[in-house]
């Protein structure tokens, strides 16, 4: 029974050494994730507090005259579909305060569209707002999602962006302000919510 009461702050004292040391090594472990990649807290970022931006502006995506501002890459080899299901169209739309193509450019809609979707038009919709503008000259935010566009308002999420969009979220909300038929062209109100730092 002596040897048990002798050996019993040793055994304590040996397992708080190799407690520390365990501790030691998870954390050295902890900051290196992996070879490529390590796990960073937001505090390095120096993030302020989150924000929610609202902007409105005009998208005017223009197929004709002598200065279109969006060109059909691909065609739907589809005759007679409702969806125009295949085409793809590449977009540096001008994007403005007012409906009108004449009033004050705020920045560009840089991407692509093509319709996804077989049986109703669904167009799927990658692009970048490069704002030209004030204190948000040379951000971006990025727009993916499904755009039906005969739908009144559409909404399409915003995945994320670069300058004072990083990290940034939310949705944009899309409705047709005019639409012409025989030329394609067509101006388009967004509405988009972001959140950022």
């Amino acid at each position: 029974m002596a040897k048990v009461i002798v050996l019993l702050p040793i055994i304590a004292s040996h397992l708080a050494i190799f407690t520390l040391f365990s501790a030691f090594t998870t954390t050295i472990v902890a900051g290196a994730d992996s070879d490529f990649g390590t796990t960073k807290t937001q505090n390095l970022y120096r993030l302020k507090k989150e924000k929610l931006t609202h902007f409105r502006f005009y998208w005017h995506d223009i197929y004709s005259g002598p200065n279109p501002t969006v060109v059909p890459i691909v065609n739907s080899t589809i005759k007679n579909s409702v969806s125009g299901f295949g085409f793809i169209s590449m977009m540096d739309d001008p994007l403005t305060l007012e409906p009108q193509q004449s009033s004050k450019l705020v920045g560009r809609a840089q991407g692509l569209y093509g319709a996804a979707s077989q049986e109703e038009v669904g167009l799927l919709m990658v692009m970048n707002f490069v704002f030209l503008e004030g204190k948000y000259n040379g951000s971006t935010i990025t727009i993916l999602g499904r755009n039906k566009a005969l739908e009144k308002v559409r909404e399409m999420p915003v995945i994320s962006g670069t300058g004072l969009f990083r990290f940034a979220r939310g949705y944009v909300e899309a409705s047709t302000h005019s639409y012409n038929q025989t030329s394609g062209d067509a101006v388009v109100e967004y509405n988009a919510y972001v959140l950022h730092y």
